[in-house]
């Protein structure tokens, strides 16, 4: 590569970086409360695994999504991998993940990813991965190509993923992951149906809750999971109306957590809702029948996702 296809590569991965504008008012930011508490580490874990994750050429959604619980989950050597490139074909208003025209995919990507989990010992793996409306499936195949790849290098392990929404493609991509199924079935409904212009640009409510029920229709053996970000202006009323229409499409498990914006370009946090309030939630959740509700300020869809599955964590609740 010459020096200027490498510095148009780089202008290509500054400017793909660059989140979608937000008209806010001259307000400034709200101030985090206590109770959201980053933990911070200066173990050499958290380095070592993002240095094996670059030598195999593996994202993560837990870097790339800019999680507050990184520092935990790398010291405990777990990670949520996400695959298809770090570029996604979709510009939502609230995420950090690079955005733009994504590279081909990588036909090793599926050894690397299971040989990378082989070599972490690792017993319970989610697998993401960004949006590829670019691709006939939305990458459907290619996620079932890894859950095969993985299993065979891994045998016992459990796998969970958390697929897009695969927008135009849903037939094609429930299809495709016949041919290899996960232990756990996730598709994040994000925010309430109001919101759904605003923060996710390119997404439909009705189209995500449908890509769930289908799944559970096929595959009714298998879990489903979706989750809910709050503090991006919804009501408690249009919180517990979404997790009803979760709950009248058949999802299994939940988690509610606290949006926090990645930067000043993206949507503005509008409340920081306290932990009673997602103590409360987390209850009226289970009283609509979910069997496994993870509901606190710093719960993310993949944070204590083994014990989730196994009902061994509920959350800060």
């Amino acid at each position: 590569m010459n020096r200027m296809e490498a510095g148009k590569e780089r202008g290509a991965e500054k400017l793909a970086k660059i989140p979608v504008r937000i008209a806010t008012s001259s307000a400034p930011p709200l101030r985090k409360p206590d109770w959201i508490r980053i933990r911070v580490s200066s173990s050499s874990k958290v380095e070592d695994l993002k240095k094996i994750l670059r030598e195999n050429k593996l994202h993560t959604v837990c870097e790339e999504a800019s999680c507050p619980n990184l520092n935990e989950c790398f010291n405990k050597g777990t990670a949520t991998f996400m695959i298809m490139g770090d570029k996604c074909t979709r510009r939502c208003a609230f995420c950090d993940v690079a955005h733009g025209r994504p590279d081909p995919l990588d036909p090793d990507e599926p050894q690397h990813l299971a040989e990378t989990i082989k070599k972490m010992k690792l017993n319970y793996v989610v697998i993401t991965s960004v949006d590829r409306d670019d691709l006939r499936d939305g990458g459907a195949s290619h996620f079932a190509t890894c859950l095969q790849t993985v299993r065979s290098l891994n045998p016992g392990i459990k796998l969970e993923i958390l697929v897009p929404d695969f927008r135009g493609r849903r037939e094609k991509a429930l299809t495709a992951l016949a041919g290899c199924l996960p232990d756990v079935f996730n598709h994040n409904i994000e925010t309430i149906p109001r919101l759904y212009k605003q923060a996710r640009a390119g997404s439909n409510y009705l189209e995500s809750l449908t890509l769930l029920a289908e799944f559970k229709q096929r595959f009714p053996n298998i879990p489903t999971k979706s989750g809910i970000m709050l503090g991006l202006g919804e009501t408690t009323e249009e919180i517990k109306q979404t997790l009803k229409d979760l709950r009248t499409h058949h999802i299994d498990m939940l988690t509610l957590g606290q949006y926090l914006a990645p930067s000043l370009h993206h949507l503005p946090v509008a409340r920081f809702a306290p932990p009673e309030e997602f103590k409360a939630l987390g209850e009226f959740a289970k009283t609509l029948g979910f069997t496994h509700v993870a509901s606190g300020p710093l719960v993310r869809s993949s944070y204590h996702a083994d014990k989730q599955a196994s009902g061994e964590y509920t959350g800060h609740v």
